[in-house]
């Protein structure tokens, strides 16, 4: 999905070492923004942000952060957008939470549904889409999952929230 909302602004992903993540500097609705993929284990995705937000200071994670992250409770392709709140038992935003010292962090999950067993949720997460997801659920859900980051830029979570929690 960083890719896509990179491109869609004219910018490229490139590894930055110090950061341990993938990161573009970009324009999203005329505000300067950092795209951060860590490339850290996902458990430990607080070690890239962390770090991100020590090299930029003046960032406040509660106004100036948005981690998207996959979600299994949600349908494949559905969005959900929110201002804060628990990880949910996802390891990668309990990390960062971790790092940063508060759960209020916005955030915006990109569902890829449940496998059905909790055994299988492993091998879930890890295989890659179906061929029918890859060409047809997944380039529209990117897509629309890019609109709802630069709306958050634009218009704020609130009315993001409002627009892309739906379903669709």
């Amino acid at each position: 999905m960083l890719e896509r909302l990179a491109q869609r602004s004219g910018g490229e992903l490139g590894f930055a070492a110090d950061l341990a993540a993938r990161v573009a500097r970009v324009s999203l609705a005329s505000v300067p923004c950092l795209l951060l993929a860590p490339q850290t284990f996902m458990n430990r995705s607080g070690e890239s942000v962390g770090a991100a937000l020590a090299r930029w200071p003046s960032l406040v994670p509660e106004r100036d952060l948005l981690v998207v992250y996959d979600d299994l409770d949600l349908p494949s392709g559905r969005l959900r957008l929110r201002p804060g709140g628990s990880a949910g038992g996802h390891r990668g935003m309990a990390d960062i939470a971790r790092a940063l010292g508060t759960q209020e962090i916005p955030r915006l999950r990109f569902g890829i549904g449940h496998p059905g067993s909790q055994a299988a949720v492993i091998d879930w997460v890890l295989q890659p889409f179906s061929p029918e997801e890859e060409t047809e659920l997944l380039p529209g859900a990117i897509d629309r999952a890019a609109e709802a980051v630069e709306s958050v830029v634009a218009d704020g979570i609130v009315v993001a929230m409002d627009r892309f929690n739906r379903a669709g």
